[in-house]
């Protein structure tokens, strides 16, 4: 199986670079925009029929979510327009295409985990922009797997985790929203999932929501970040989302059920904290 991946020099993409040699019977292409413009429906046909690609997992997206909300024209290609030229390339050669979606697709006024059957509800462009990127991949490629995800982050890149270790120690006193509920996910976790899912000998198509097991304010995994690696000279305290302004409103609750991705393709789902401790350890934290 020959597989492109998107968006390679992202927090996702890297991670899948990381593991993809465990993968003996795949071949992977990675690109990112230096190789790759993927909404140029030209350049990303040639780069589907020329390397022969059955499979492509679109990990590229535009993700600064404020600016997004004064930069629509970008964000609606990019995350709306860029995905339908990916899918109907491989769909052309009977591929197949995983897309990487979020949590923004949904209101955040759930009480109760999101299953994939509940309604959307985006709140901001960004969302709407990821939700008509789900939807044009559905229209354009029957085979198609929809991975929504939240709250990611790694060792690489810019990240909630990587912000707050900085933070903790530049500052004697930091303010984070606690009424902002979701479930972390640490990008190795979800590198293995979306491969397990992509090297699956029998599909199932549809939309699956992966993320760590359990739920978790910002304040609180502030709090965990900051414990596991000693720093305590920091006094963080819990704000409301209110107190915090930004352009982009947030969804208030992000939980996801992952019932469905560990029933249909047996996908294990480790808890955020056990998860959060593994990243910390490979960023060279002391713990």
């Amino acid at each position: 199986m020959k597989i492109l991946v998107t968006g390679a020099n992202g927090q996702l993409g890297t991670e899948i670079r990381n593991i993809a040699g465990l993968y003996e019977e795949c071949e992977f292409v990675f690109t990112d925009v230096e190789e790759l413009d993927i909404t140029d429906g030209t350049a990303v046909r040639a780069a589907v029929n020329g390397n022969a690609i059955d499979l492509v997992i679109n990990c590229a997206a535009y993700t600064a979510v404020d600016r997004a909300e004064t930069d629509e024209p970008r964000a609606r290609v990019l995350n709306g327009e860029a995905p339908v030229l990916l899918a109907k390339a491989v769909a052309d050669r009977g591929g197949e295409i995983i897309q990487i979606s979020t949590d923004y697709v949904f209101g955040g006024q759930s009480c109760t985990p999101y299953t994939e059957e509940m309604p959307t509800g985006p709140q901001s462009v960004y969302g709407l922009t990821k939700l008509n990127g789900e939807k044009g991949v559905m229209a354009a490629n029957p085979r198609h797997v929809i991975v929504r995800t939240a709250w990611l982050y790694s060792p690489y890149g810019n990240n909630f985790v990587k912000t707050m270790l900085r933070l903790g120690r530049e500052r004697d006193k930091l303010g984070v929203v606690y009424d902002q509920v979701g479930s972390p996910t640490y990008a190795a976790d979800l590198a293995k999932a979306v491969l397990q899912i992509a090297t699956a000998k029998e599909k199932t198509y549809g939309i699956f929501h992966y993320s760590n097991e359990g739920a978790v304010s910002w304040y609180d995994f502030t709090k965990a970040i900051h414990r596991m690696v000693g720093i305590t000279e920091c006094d963080v305290q819990p704000i409301l989302t209110k107190e915090y302004p930004t352009p982009a409103k947030r969804p208030a609750y992000s939980v996801f059920s992952k019932a469905k991705i560990k029933r249909v393709y047996g996908v294990s789902v480790p808890y955020w904290e056990d998860s959060l401790r593994e990243c910390l350890k490979r960023m060279g934290e002391n713990m």
